[in-house]
């Protein structure tokens, strides 16, 4: 045996996933469980920094929250915003939910909490634009693998701002509201998070026809929540943060690892009251 196959070999035994990193070089984190992903923390230790109003543009500033580690090099990143009249704070519990799993999370105010949708997506689109050029972390943050999410008229401008953003990895609109309810333009793959409780934007004319109109070839899923209602996404849930997790880790970080939790497609149950999708995920 050669001296560099003596050193391959030895590498390989000690370190069992290094091929599996080496093909896909954006994995983060362990692999991952049901009780990792449904955790009210992942495996990374968590830091956050406030963004004053005054010293961007495009959006109300916000609250970055990021893994503190730079060992395992730079993340995929979120961009997150609240629904009518309200704040960041409404869509705080996802920042160091999403962060401790690995990813850059910005969860955003608005330049008024009245904005429509469309003046959301483009605040959305602003505020990733911050992040990966002027934040403090822009470092840590791998500019080719964004996503936005986003709450009520929040998940409407999450809409317009994949549509607006095709290069988007990953679009997450939770209790959308949209006077728009065609989105045939999107190539960014979506996860239309409904409540079947929901009276403000119900899914009979949201988020079932937001889902509905995306195009059959895009990686696309619908996951209508049992119990819930319009403001469900404003508190800490395990549902929505458990598939939420796998739709970016499986888009933003292409880390097939996660397909498990989306394909075949979630049964009914407790918290679930219905979910459609696409499988196998491109």
């Amino acid at each position: 045996m050669t001296a560099g196959a003596a050193t391959a070999a030895l590498f390989g035994g000690l370190v069992p996933g290094a091929q599996a990193a080496a093909a896909n070089p954006y994995e983060r984190g362990p692999a991952p469980t049901v009780s990792s992903i449904e955790a009210s923390r992942g495996s990374y230790a968590v830091s956050q920094t406030s963004v004053s109003s005054l010293g961007v543009s495009g959006f109300g500033g916000g609250t970055i929250y990021y893994p503190t580690s730079t060992a395992d090099g730079t993340f995929g990143a979120v961009a997150i915003a609240p629904g009518f009249t309200a704040t960041q704070s409404s869509m705080a519990w996802l920042g160091p939910r999403l962060a401790s799993q690995g990813f850059v999370v910005f969860t955003i105010d608005t330049n008024s909490t009245l904005d429509q949708p469309d003046s959301r997506g483009r605040q959305l689109l602003a505020a990733l634009d911050y992040l990966t050029q002027r934040s403090t972390v822009r470092g840590r943050i791998d500019a080719a693998r964004l996503g936005v999410m986003g709450h009520s008229m929040g998940g409407g401008g999450t809409l317009e701002a994949a549509k607006s953003r095709t290069s988007l990895k990953a679009a997450i609109p939770l209790t959308g509201w949209n006077t728009d309810k065609t989105w045939p333009e999107l190539r960014t793959p979506t996860l239309v998070v409904g409540a079947d409780g929901d009276t403000v934007a119900p899914v009979s004319t949201h988020s079932e026809p937001f889902y509905e109109s995306l195009p059959g070839s895009l990686d696309k899923a619908y996951l209508e929540l049992n119990g819930a209602t319009h403001f469900t996404p404003n508190s800490s849930n395990t549902t929505i943060a458990k598939y939420s997790i796998s739709w970016l880790k499986r888009f933003i970080d292409d880390d097939t690892r996660f397909e498990q939790f989306l394909c075949p497609l979630p049964r009914p149950s407790l918290t679930i009251e219905e979910y459609r999708g696409s499988c196998p995920l491109g």
